[in-house]
């Protein structure tokens, strides 16, 4: 990536996609039970849909399914080289969508603004179950942390600047562990989520008219 890097879309799922999602595929992953999917591949990593099964109690023809159309759209791809026979592992793949393009556009719009807040509810479950652990989470580890919050005016183009610019290191350390172990001494799963937006140009309604008519 460079400074000519284009800005991000909204709603983007990864800094820097190895998919971006077309309208078929965004209406496929707006499915709760795929999405739980996703999201065990992700925070696990490979899992068989039998294993994935037992973890959220649907069967396995089920899981099955879901996992073929996450495939299908190419957000997981089967793990070549490993289980035995007909044993397919499957793992997540790192994609983004254009979420304010689809969302203002009717055929895509519902789709949009379902996976947009399964995000928010996600990043909202994951910011209180770190509450709760962090009361027993090693020191050491709870100081390598960081929740930060600033509220600065800029211009679009500097907004813009300080996305490419802080999207380019997370990637960048995403890169370098990839395909690193579950199981790897010394490390633990570690959630980053970055957020920067504009406040207060959107379009309100109007205020309700309290006078009288008659």
């Amino acid at each position: 990536m460079d400074d000519k890097t284009p800005d991000r879309a909204p709603g983007s799922l990864a800094g820097n996609p190895a998919h971006e999602l077309d309208a078929s595929a965004l209406k496929g992953l707006a499915h709760p039970v795929r999405l739980q999917l996703l999201e065990l591949l992700d925070h696990h990593g490979p899992a068989t849909a039998t294993q994935l099964a037992a973890r959220t109690g649907e069967n396995t023809g089920s899981t099955s399914y879901h996992l073929r159309q996450l495939a299908r759209h190419g957000l997981i791809e089967e793990v070549s080289g490993r289980g035995k026979g007909k044993e397919r592992w499957w793992r997540s793949r790192r994609f983004g969508f254009d979420g304010d393009r689809f969302r203002r556009d009717p055929d895509t719009a519902q789709a949009a603004e379902f996976l947009l807040a399964e995000l928010l509810r996600k990043r909202g479950a994951e910011l209180g179950r770190w509450l709760e652990e962090s009361r027993t989470t090693p020191r050491e580890w709870v100081e390598a942390t960081v929740n930060l919050h600033a509220v600065v005016r800029m211009t679009r183009e500097e907004l813009a600047g300080l996305v490419r610019e802080v999207s380019r290191v997370v990637d960048a350390h995403v890169e370098k562990v990839r395909g690193r172990e579950e199981d790897t001494p010394g490390t633990a799963r570690v959630i980053v989520n970055f957020d920067a937006f504009p406040v207060g140009l959107g379009g309100q309604d109007p205020p309700e008219s309290t006078e009288s008519t008659e």
